[in-house]
């Protein structure tokens, strides 16, 4: 496990589209998922104790963002040949154990990873309605794998401020968790 930060949020930068499939077994494209007030893409994992710190918060969350116009989905991107317990099998176990209400995508080749310039599990990226990158933030500080305080999210806050504005904070502190596990060719 090597602890990794998310890079400083680049404002203003489009999303990009993609295809993957989901938990469900369906194809889903960013277009699919885009919410009319904003957009959560979150680059997760089933193994990161990082994740599995934060994952019943994190789905907390998106079902309070659902409702105020936001959509969230989350994508694995992991090495399955050596990280098996990220494997589609795993996703959908995980998915269903920690009720998730956001689709759970699957990026088997990396390249979903690699355009958005994923680094971390989890790395949250947080699109404005036009889809332009509002947040490069974390969830809420943690301190030896456990959250510390209660109340509203770091994620949900900014989350809300983008679908009221438009815009981002300004100030936010990286993401941190375990490094996406890259496929040695």
């Amino acid at each position: 496990m090597s602890l990794t930060k998310t890079p400083i949020c680049d404002f203003g930068k489009k999303a990009e589209s993609f295809e993957l499939n989901s938990t469900e077994n369906k194809v889903i494209s960013l277009n699919d998922i885009k919410g009319k007030n904003g957009t959560l893409v979150m680059f997760i994992c089933n193994h990161c104790p990082y994740v599995k710190a934060v994952i019943e918060e994190i789905v907390q969350d998106c079902k309070k963002l659902k409702a105020n116009g936001i959509n969230s989905l989350a994508i694995s991107s992991n090495d399955v040949k050596n990280y098996p317990e990220d494997s589609f099998d795993n996703m959908i176990k995980f998915s269903r154990d920690h009720n998730f209400n956001f689709p759970y995508l699957f990026d088997e080749t990396q390249e979903v990873a690699k355009k958005y310039g994923a680094v971390c599990t989890p790395d949250f990226f947080g699109y404005n309605k036009n889809l332009e990158l509002q947040y490069r933030g974390r969830i809420r500080e943690l301190k030896d794998l456990k959250p510390v305080g209660n109340g509203i999210s770091d994620l949900y806050k900014a989350m809300i401020q983008i679908s009221q504005t438009g815009n981002g904070p300004k100030e936010q502190i990286p993401s941190m968790g375990c490094n996406i596990k890259w496929i040695n060719n």
